[in-house]
């Protein structure tokens, strides 16, 4: 038994050493270096004298290690240990040290954790070392009590970040040549591993290196993985980048205005076309012309009569327009807006009502309550030029469906605020 065990140690050992000749070295994708820190109980079995021995378990025992992993399955650590143990029955106390080397097995990535889980690992480790036991003995010997030990151990890990792992430990040592009982009262002349000890441990790992991820959690396929998900981020960058939102073929990335009418011609980077220059859209601009009158016919008609300048309002001519779903007038509208503040202001006693319509595209008790928006929308903007609001009134008279409403010109003729003059 005690010849397997140590010779499992050594084939464990030896295999671990022989990974880096036989694996196929890779890219440094990963850290390599960690430092162990853990503590807790322990149970020295054999060999103690009649009457001796430990509580169980008995506290404390402490570990220091330093790992290095040569690739994501196989490592080496060198560990120093000490323990302090304590009667359980009769009084003695003694101090152990232990230093080893051990190869270690990431079993987490053996056996695929990394298929179902990134947060919980598994280690396996075993080597040989060297232990000192120095109890209170009243045996003469010099330097305490020297042996051999083989040690074999599971690390179950937590990952709580890419620099640190919760750890716990499971540690079997069994001592060869022990020349006295571990209370140090009694000497022993058994040849092989006499003296055995359990460890239980809870720690931490701490990772040392440049790159984001230590190998206890680097999978084979973690770069693949990676790639994948970069060229996700680039395909959906690309999608958002392709979107069209006012769907006048020019993607928004490229769209200097985003929000032209449905419709218009556009230029290679989506502006509306306007030829020359006065602020409408040239797809607009004819259809604009059938019931919006222009500043040259409104100037030309103002000037006869003030009564004619109330006909050409209540009858149409001076309208605001709005774009789709806005409650935002058109800019090359607000002029039509400036003419009804000067008849206002030039006619004291006169008082207006405003008007708001939407156009068929949606549901109606919506469109009622965007056409009201629309008139409030106006009627603020006479407020702050200066109009008294007792003589302005506004309302929403919904949608206006006499136009085609498959027509986005026609409908952008409908969507506007009129004004009645009293």
């Amino acid at each position: 038994m005690k010849r397997d065990l140590f010779c499992v140690a050594t084939i464990f050992f030896c295999a671990t050493l022989m990974s880096t000749m036989t694996m196929e070295a890779q890219e440094a994708d990963y850290n390599k270096w960690s430092i162990e820190l853990k503590g807790g109980a322990h149970k020295p079995t054999t060999s103690f004298a009649s009457g001796y021995y430990t509580e169980t378990p008995d506290f404390w025992q402490a570990s220091l290690g330093v790992r290095y992993m040569f690739n994501n399955y196989f490592g080496i650590r060198g560990e120093f240990g000490l323990a302090n143990l304590q009667g359980g029955g009769a009084e003695f106390e003694s101090n152990y040290f232990r230093g080893s080397l051990q190869g270690v097995v990431n079993l987490g990535n053996v056996l695929n954790f990394r298929d179902w889980t990134n947060t919980f690992g598994l280690l396996a480790h075993a080597g040989a070392g060297y232990s000192v036991n120095t109890p209170d003995s009243p045996i003469s010997f010099d330097s305490g009590d020297q042996m051999g030990h083989i040690i074999l151990g599971i690390s179950p890990q937590v990952r709580l970040g890419n620099r640190v792992a919760l750890t716990t430990d499971l540690s079997f040592l069994a001592h060869a040549k022990q020349g006295v009982t571990w209370d140090g009262t009694s000497q022993l002349n058994t040849r092989g591993f006499s003296g055995r000890m359990f460890n239980v441990s809870i720690g931490l790992n701490i990772y040392l290196g440049k790159n984001d991820v230590h190998a206890d959690w680097y999978a084979d396929d973690a770069y693949a993985i990676s790639e994948l998900e970069e060229m996700d981020e680039r395909i959906s960058k690309i999608e958002n980048d392709l979107i069209d939102s006012d769907q006048d073929g020019v993607p928004d990335y490229l769209d200097r205005e985003p929000n032209t009418p449905s419709g218009v011609a556009v230029d290679s980077k989506g502006r509306a076309i306007d030829r020359n220059n006065n602020g409408i859209p040239d797809e607009l601009e004819q259809a604009l012309e059938e019931r919006y009158v222009s500043k040259e016919e409104f100037d030309t008609k103002s000037s006869s009569k003030s009564n004619t300048i109330k006909e050409l309002i209540n009858e149409g001519y001076v309208n605001v327009y709005f774009r789709f779903n806005s409650t935002q007038p058109e800019v090359y509208s607000l002029q039509s807006l400036n003419y009804l503040i000067v008849y206002m202001k030039e006619n004291t006693s006169a008082t207006a009502e405003l008007i708001g319509y939407a156009d068929e595209i949606g549901n109606p008790d919506y469109n009622q309550d965007l056409s009201e928006r629309r008139a409030k929308a106006v009627y603020d903007l006479l407020i702050q030029a200066g109009v008294d609001e007792n003589r302005i009134s506004y309302r929403g008279n919904g949608e206006d469906d006499s136009v085609n409403k498959d027509s986005s010109n026609a409908r952008q003729l409908v969507r506007r605020v009129t004004f009645k003059l009293n």
